[in-house]
């Protein structure tokens, strides 16, 4: 027997091998979760904005806090509810067909949520 003969598989390796299941791409798998940032009202949340990773959400989520400190004397004087923003993890699926992104400032528009 040469060594050749020892290294490739046998008919019986190759029937095993083909009954297994197709890999799963990780790549894609990786990309259905995103990291959201969830405004909240009372019991109202919706998605704010998404990102690829929790740094950017969490990058986000510190600047929209930052925009809303800057208006509150505005957004008291006009009984405006202040919202509060969280970090979590969805799976894109999870979004609705018609999302788009809730501007920090939506309150200047009338928009809020």
């Amino acid at each position: 027997m040469t060594c050749v003969q020892k290294i490739l598989p046998t008919h019986a390796d190759r029937a095993s091998l083909s009954g297994m299941a197709d890999p799963v791409n990780l790549s894609t798998y990786r990309e259905d979760k995103v990291w959201a940032v969830v405004a909240s009202i009372g019991r109202t949340s919706r998605v704010a904005e998404v990102f690829p990773s929790r740094l950017a959400a969490l990058a986000d989520q510190a600047w929209r806090e930052q925009q809303i400190k800057a208006y509150a004397q505005f957004l008291r004087m006009s009984k405006q509810p202040i919202p509060a923003y969280t970090v979590k993890p969805i799976r894109r699926a999870e979004l609705p067909r018609g999302w788009r992104p809730v501007p920090a400032l939506g309150f200047l528009q009338g928009k809020m949520m």
